[in-house]
């Protein structure tokens, strides 16, 4: 499954925690703005699962980056939506600028997974984007990787319920739930083996993403439903909750 949307560039990102009770309600009020997701299936509540392999170095400096609440920072993750050795996987860097979000992404093959989690470069068969975006993305990718010496860390799964604007990709509202972590065990697979934490958020994760101004009646759901921005990193969350022992270090 190639979750290809386009909503991919720069754009702004608001969190939300939500109750599953405000959770409905806000989605009802979405759907005279947004349709479902057309990668979700409508049969299973326009859910899809998604799961994400955080790199970080031996420090989890990117994570820390993140619990300090640096303006400008960056994360690295390998993401994919199934298990299927024939599905792709996406290598994609999320970086924050102050409130901007700016994403670059890149679909490669399963089997060069193991090189790129070992330092290495993806073979150029194994890139499925060839296009200069596509490139440029696996090739920054693998630089930051390198710069910082990042290895496979965590996993991080959920299942997420997307709706987006039709025919554009202008806004996309998104609910995250049953958020889980385990720790990556080496070998270069994605295979998610060992103990799987299931961190206590309290909630529904809500958020709103949107390319241009904040829009118009996403304002005034935001004020409808009395909605509390605040942060919510799901990668910075299951490190915790797995208490990797590298937090603990100066």
């Amino acid at each position: 499954m190639a979750f290809a949307h386009g909503f991919q560039g720069s754009r702004f990102e608001l969190k939300y925690l939500l109750s599953e009770a405000c959770a409905r309600a806000v989605r009802d009020f979405s759907l005279s703005y947004l349709e479902p997701d057309p990668h979700a299936d409508p049969a299973k509540n326009c859910e899809y699962p998604v799961h994400s392999l955080y790199l970080d170095n031996s420090s989890l400096a990117l994570c820390r980056a993140t619990m300090h609440g640096e303006k400008n920072r960056f994360k690295l993750r390998i993401r994919f939506y199934d298990d299927s050795p024939e599905s792709p996987a996406f290598l994609e860097i999320k970086r924050r600028q102050n409130d901007v979000i700016l994403k670059q992404r890149a679909p490669v093959r399963r089997a060069s997974i193991g090189r790129i989690l070992n330092g290495h470069w993806p073979a150029p068969g194994d890139v499925m984007d060839s296009s200069p975006r596509g490139l440029a993305a696996v090739s920054q990718f693998c630089r930051l990787r390198t710069m910082i010496q990042a290895e496979g860390q965590v996993f991080v799964s959920y299942v997420r319920e997307a709706y987006v604007t039709p025919n554009t990709d202008s806004a996309r509202l998104t609910f995250d739930r049953r958020l889980q972590g385990v720790r990556y065990e080496g070998g270069g697979s994605l295979v998610r083996t060992g103990l799987v934490v299931h961190p206590d958020i309290a909630g529904v994760i809500l958020e709103l993403k949107f390319t241009d101004r904040f829009p118009i009646w996403m304002r005034q759901m935001v004020r409808e439903f009395n909605l509390v921005r605040r942060s919510m990193a799901k990668y910075v969350t299951c490190v915790l909750a797995l208490k990797m022992p590298q937090l603990q270090l100066v």
